[in-house]
């Protein structure tokens, strides 16, 4: 990986793990679905003045069903579960959950797409659990609601991830990621738009409120994504995957710097362990990803 290609790997690491820090700013005052709604909808408009610039609206009017699907799975379902569950968790703990998507995407491809898991990809699914069963050590007792609820919705979030990304690859395979990016946002947008003027809030948002929903839908949003792909084009696909691993590093940074967050020992050592099995479970660790190769 060049110099170059290096930096804009930190740079949309940082966009997208501050995407959790603007979520805990704007959530407690624009509410869940309004946030996730904004986002998708500021991204939207950015992604498709992109797309027509680069003369790409003819593919994006072309896969309209798939690209509706996509964007509930993969923007309007995962941004309103963890809007919500930034709620009542840390800007770093919610990035730490974003880590198991890589889990969800293997089990997904196995029970659905009939995958056959290499012993590699088993090790990490077992060692990314045990990772998150420490995460969740002592953080979610019993009879905690809001703790347990938010928990839930963050891992239901990285499933619909997970879940889309195996649409994604029967369904949009011929299809331009950066395009299926923009038709996602457009067809999120939509889905949110209703429950949220239904759910506008009633008392006006702070300026850091607005500001918070404008960085996360142009920057941790819109340009997190023209970035993502650029680097999937200029330096492969694996290589940009491996933002996944420093999403957590800024998610912590990010909320301990400006929120006053506390990172605990659990959250480090669930962290490592979690990443760790995200390698393994991707082909990103040494020797995995050839094994993987073999056995396919």
């Amino acid at each position: 990986m060049r110099p170059v290609q290096f930096l804009e790997l930190i740079l949309l690491a940082a966009l997208w793990g501050g995407s959790f820090l603007f979520m805990r700013v704007a959530v407690p005052e624009l509410g869940a679905v309004t946030v996730a709604a904004l986002r998708v909808a500021i991204a939207a408009a950015m992604l498709v003045l992109f797309i027509a610039a680069s003369g790409g609206l003819r593919e994006l009017r072309a896969d309209t069903f798939p690209l509706c699907v996509v964007g509930v799975l993969n923007a309007a379902l995962p941004f309103a579960l963890f809007a919500y569950a930034t709620l009542h968790l840390t800007a770093g703990f919610t990035s730490i959950l974003n880590a198991t998507a890589p889990f969800f995407s293997a089990i997904v491809a196995y029970l659905w797409l009939r995958e056959r898991l290499t012993p590699f990809q088993v090790a990490g699914l077992l060692v990314g659990f045990a990772g998150v069963v420490l995460l969740l050590w002592g953080k979610v007792a019993f009879g905690d609601g809001p703790i347990a609820l938010a928990v839930a919705a963050g891992l239901l979030a990285t499933l619909s991830y997970g879940i889309s990304a195996n649409y994604i690859r029967t369904r949009l395979r011929q299809t331009s990621p950066m395009v299926t990016a923009a038709g996602s946002q457009v067809a999120a947008a939509f889905c949110l738009l209703p429950p949220a003027l239904w759910l506008v809030p009633a008392e006006p948002p702070s300026p850091e409120a607005w500001l918070a929903v404008a960085a996360l839908g142009l920057l941790s949003t819109g340009l997190a994504f023209v970035l993502y792909y650029r680097l999937v084009a200029r330096a492969g696909a694996t290589r940009a995957m491996s933002v996944t691993f420093l999403i957590p590093v800024f998610g912590m940074l990010w909320g301990m710097l400006v929120l006053g967050e506390t990172v605990t020992l659990n959250m480090l050592a669930g962290t490592a362990i979690i990443l760790a099995g995200t390698a393994l479970t991707t082909g990103v660790w040494p020797g995995a990803g050839r094994h993987a190769s073999r056995a396919s």
